[in-house]
């Protein structure tokens, strides 16, 4: 079987690769573009790549024997991952191979910024001896605001306490017994922009993070605050933090990832002197080249010698026919999963999972995999696959449990899943209409519903009285969004009631304010599927 190896990946890898007898392995000495590799895939079982490589569905379609993709790093962006899933292609990455690193550098940066470092030394540099121009603060004694609590996040966070800091931690899905072993305050976003002297930032780049330190969240933030961004660019708008930076809104800031890399030349990045840049330095050590190289080179061998799957992006391990009969659970699971995410409060200690009817005959560990990746993905990104949930959950404390009921029900299969936070229990159930192409959330809490969970859903708790829909739907018509499905549930009559819709567009901020306008309206969520 053959591996092509199309990035620089670590020696140690290559060399484990080339002891496995029954692997050709070939080792590009530069990057190649996409018509370079196209006669190079008909024959190859197996790719290495690192971010220059471009694995796009040309490449995928031509590479008539590939198995397996592996990404020596996290990020898969230039992998076509749903190309390769059309065409059987494992795609793995290597998410623990740089965690240190990252951390490492996050910290020295954050230094450099208590310090002045980098302006310190141009200013020596060009033969000035300016102390008092350079003047810095303490970490010890200040509070760090973390937003995002895992690998990293985490690691971080026990630097930062060793160092006599306080650390306020964000991240959704971490349980209070889990901050309490990291010696963490688990706190809101407004929280950590209130009180935080750093913060620093450790999450994915979603449709929810994208842009999510701005304009808006600046002016939230103290005058003196020092940000640091060393997980990926969009999280910070760039405009407006060299805004923010020449208003002297905050004190200081350190990227390493930027909204388009590599950073132009002419960028007016480089123009701030308050602002320190790397350019994507966060792997860049031996020893994590060294670990996400041989991680890499291991997983493919694992895989192509012993059928053995780990860190996979797109796809559980199944056999073909398992496969057949758990793919709807896997949809319908994921997106139930993602639904009681928007539907729940933070810090969700405990997951219990039911399966009911013929679902308690197919194995309940890849549609509980399904679930958690659907609960978790919304916040983490594409870091959460099906292979990696489990370890997720454990990571940030979330307890899951898995319960076959023999409970007769109005459907013949189903799943129903409760999420705890305290006291507090929100839960959701799913089944098929017809065929199994066609999920349904059925239960919303207590509220029987029927429920197509795809597109745009718009979901409220309101008091049932007459007229309330009608009102829903002018003021939804008025702004320019169009209702393709609807379902209502009370408890009784004049009692609480639940609406949701499919709905074709998101509605404006100014929607959902004249909807909540209302009193009888309250808990509006949009849920994109």
């Amino acid at each position: 079987m053959k591996v092509l190896v199309c990035d620089p990946i670590s020696q140690t890898g290559i060399d484990f690769l080339k002891k496995q007898e029954e692997l050709e392995v070939t080792v590009l000495n530069r990057c190649h573009s996409e018509k370079e590799l196209l006669p190079l895939v008909g024959d190859v079982s197996a790719m290495a790549v690192r971010s220059e490589t471009k694995v796009t569905k040309a490449l995928l379609e031509a590479a008539t024997k590939m198995k397996i993709v592996g990404r020596a790093g996290v990020g898969v962006d230039n992998i076509d991952i749903e190309a390769a899933t059309q065409n059987g292609v494992i795609v793995m990455n290597t998410p623990g191979g740089n965690t240190i690193a990252t951390c490492e550098l996050t910290f020295s940066m954050m230094m450099a910024l208590a310090r002045n470092i980098p302006q310190a030394h141009g200013s020596m540099a060009s033969g000035e001896w300016n102390r008092k121009a350079f003047k810095g603060v303490e970490l010890y004694g200040k509070t760090l605001g973390v937003l995002g609590m895992g690998r990293i996040g985490g690691e971080v966070a026990r630097r930062a306490v060793a160092f006599g800091m306080r650390v306020l931690a964000f991240d959704p899905y971490i349980t209070p017994s889990r901050a309490k072993a990291l010696q963490v305050e688990l706190s809101s976003l407004d929280e950590i922009y209130k009180a935080a002297d750093f913060i620093t930032v450790h999450m994915p780049l979603t449709d929810e993070t994208r842009g999510m330190l701005s304009k808006e969240t600046f002016a939230k933030m103290k005058s003196n605050v020092r940000l640091l961004n060393c997980a990926r660019g969009g999280i910070v708008s760039e405009a407006d933090l060299i805004e923010a930076l020449q208003a002297g809104q905050i004190g200081g800031a350190a990227l390493d990832v930027y909204e388009s890399e590599p950073l132009a030349p002419d960028s007016p990045l480089r123009q701030c002197p308050k602002l320190i840049l790397t350019p994507h330095l966060g792997a860049s050590t031996a020893e994590a080249q060294d670990n996400v190289g041989l991680e890499v080179a291991q997983g493919i061998a694992d895989y192509l010698l012993h059928g053995s799957l780990t860190n996979s992006i797109n796809m559980p391990s199944l056999d073909a026919q398992t496969s057949a009969k758990v793919q709807p659970y896997l949809r319908l699971g994921e997106r139930m999963g993602l639904l009681l995410s928007r539907l729940g409060q933070a810090g969700t200690e405990r997951l219990v999972i039911t399966y009911g009817g013929l679902a308690t005959e197919l194995p309940g560990d890849p549609i509980a995999r399904a679930i958690i990746k659907g609960f978790l993905g919304a916040a983490m990104g594409e870091e959460v696959n099906l292979v990696n949930v489990r370890a997720m959950a454990k990571e940030r404390g979330l307890i899951v449990e898995e319960i076959k009921s023999s409970e007769q029900v109005d459907f013949k299969e189903w799943l129903h899943i409760r999420a705890w936070a305290g006291d507090q229990k929100v839960s959701v159930g799913g089944s098929f209409f017809g065929l199994a192409q066609h999920p349904r959330i059925v239960r919303l809490n207590s509220q029987p519903v029927e429920i197509v969970p795809e597109g745009i859903l718009f979901i409220m708790s309101n008091n049932d009285r007459p007229g309330i829909v009608g009102h829903l739907g002018s003021v939804l018509g008025n702004r320019g969004v169009n209702i393709a499905n609807m379902s209502l549930g009370r408890d009784r009559e004049g009692g609480e009631a639940l609406t949701a819709l499919n709905i074709d567009s998101v509605p404006s901020a100014e929607c959902i304010a004249e909807l909540e306008a209302d009193p009888d309206i309250s808990n509006i969520r949009i849920v994109q599927f």
